[in-house]
């Protein structure tokens, strides 16, 4: 079992940053790769970044997001600049032991941006 607590979402103005974190925790969650999806109402959920052997970010989000992890790797971070309307999800902190995709989610803090 893996626990995935998020901190940091909330209400930022267009051009404004945000910057999200998940604290991993449990037996085994060193062998899950982590990483973050963004879920809109209704929708499934979208790839946003994953670091395992090498980082991958998505191609809408590259430039603006950073994604990284502490040095013992039990935190990875969201660092989310110049956000726009767009932007405006949940997001959702992920661990996944395959390819196939996630095995476990975090709560999905909000992040809100206003025009």
């Amino acid at each position: 079992q893996v626990q995935l607590v998020e901190s940091g979402g909330g209400l930022v103005q267009a051009g404004g940053s945000l910057k999200l974190s998940c604290a991993a925790s449990g037996r085994t969650f060193s062998h899950y790769d982590l990483g973050w999806y963004r879920q809109a109402p209704g929708k499934e959920h979208e790839f946003v970044a994953h670091i395992g052997g090498t980082t991958y970010i998505a191609d809408s989000v590259k430039g603006r997001f950073t994604f990284s992890r502490d040095n013992d790797k039990t935190t990875v971070y969201l660092q989310m600049n110049n956000l726009n309307p767009e932007n405006t999800d949940i997001y959702y902190c992920s661990a996944a032991s395959t390819q196939d995709g996630p095995d476990y989610w975090g709560q999905g803090p909000q992040v809100d941006v206003t025009s």
